[in-house]
């Protein structure tokens, strides 16, 4: 192992110059950098997002609502360009502290209502119309310990595996290794389940299968890090099989395309996904 040793300072200071994709945005400060006001379309759901695994979640779950039938979920879903800062501006930090997308503004009521994390914002959207949550245990609780576990779980894929593999300035063994055993073991976890369960939390696609599959139903696709034949996903086979079921349905194909620079920036009508 040829990794040079790193002597940690007594105390921490930020190097803006740490060079990395992200670089230019991360910061180890919250709070907004300049003003800027979000922009608010006709419809009851005001989204602000990125075409991102997380981002994908939510356009997901909205198409998979409008699919059904429930007109009220219909949405406008604006861009918001991580790379540029977007996310700093005041408008979004005021609905969103963290500075993360996703954000979802639902002004259907008298008083808008801010939600932000995707996994909250999936779940209030099923208790809101009533669908793709179950009301009855154990499933309940089964599926919202899955969407929980895809919670936890993703960062080690995204923000340690995916940056160390993919986006870091530089490639060091260990921290690639580190994190490409758990990324593989995630899998294995959800191999096994998939074994015995048609979807994430039983027979029934809920909100736990909208979590997981953009991250790790992409990652088995091939659509993530460029990755799939370094963590050999081909060794996943019940993970595959969910993978493509679930991206069969045009509700996920649908919503994987908004916010996405290659295909749908923004989404103010059914009309502009094609």
């Amino acid at each position: 192992m040829a990794d040079s040793t790193y002597v940690p300072p007594k105390v921490w200071k930020w190097d803006q110059s740490s060079g990395g994709k992200f670089a230019n945005i991360n910061r180890p400060i919250s709070g907004a950098t300049h003003e800027k006001a979000l922009p608010i379309g006709k419809h009851p759901l005001q989204l602000y997002s990125l075409g991102t695994p997380n981002g994908q979640k939510v356009t997901i779950m909205l198409e998979e609502l409008l699919a059904l039938g429930i007109k009220e979920a219909e949405y406008d879903a604006w861009l918001i360009n991580i790379g540029e800062g977007d996310q700093f501006g005041s408008g979004f930090v005021d609905i969103n502290p963290n500075s993360k997308i996703p954000a979802l503004v639902d002004r259907s009521g008298t008083k808008p209502i801010s939600i932000f994390e995707s996994g909250a914002i999936l779940t209030y959207l099923a208790e809101k119309f009533s669908v793709l949550l179950p009301t009855a245990q154990p499933e309940r609780a089964e599926t919202l310990s899955w969407l929980f576990w895809q919670m936890g779980s993703a960062p080690f894929v995204g923000g340690g595996f995916g940056h160390f593999y993919a986006y870091a300035p530089e490639k060091y063994e260990y921290p690639i290794n580190r994190f490409a055993m758990e990324a593989k073991r995630q899998l294995d976890v959800l191999d096994r389940r998939l074994a015995t369960h048609k979807y994430i939390a039983g027979e029934n696609y809920t909100i736990a299968d909208i979590a997981i599959w953009p991250w790790y139903g992409a990652l088995v696709k091939g659509w993530l890090y460029n990755a799939a034949e370094f963590l050999s996903v081909h060794e996943y086979k019940n993970v595959i099989r969910w993978a493509d079921e679930v991206y069969a349905r045009p509700a996920v194909q649908r919503g994987r395309k908004v916010n996405n620079s290659e295909y749908i920036r923004e989404r103010h009508d059914a009309s502009d996904i094609v």
